[in-house]
């Protein structure tokens, strides 16, 4: 009868550690969840253009879409924007 409660009393131990191991767990996964993504640090500023007008004018001598839009937006004589909806080579499919 003994030994009956000994391995009762083992096993119940042996259960109750398991659970609180388990909880322990799963609380510190929740906060892991819970924290908030880091937040990255953009390479160059938007103050810094990338680009710079050199009189280029058409898509074919644009190397990206942005590249497009900068020349779109602020260089004189650019011939990208053909119906003026401010969306530069909407027709080239490298972009």
């Amino acid at each position: 009868m003994l030994k009956k409660v000994i391995i009762i009393a083992v096993i119940a131990f042996g259960a109750w550690q398991l659970y609180k191991d388990q909880s322990q767990d799963f609380s510190f996964t929740e906060s892991i969840r819970a924290e908030p993504p880091p937040k990255t640090v953009q390479a160059f500023s938007s103050s810094t253009p990338q680009f710079r007008c050199d009189g280029r004018q058409h898509c074919s001598q644009m190397t990206s879409r942005a590249e497009a839009e900068f020349f779109t937006r602020n260089c004189p004589n650019t011939k990208m924007d053909g119906d003026r909806d401010g969306v530069p080579c909407e027709n080239d499919t490298r972009f």
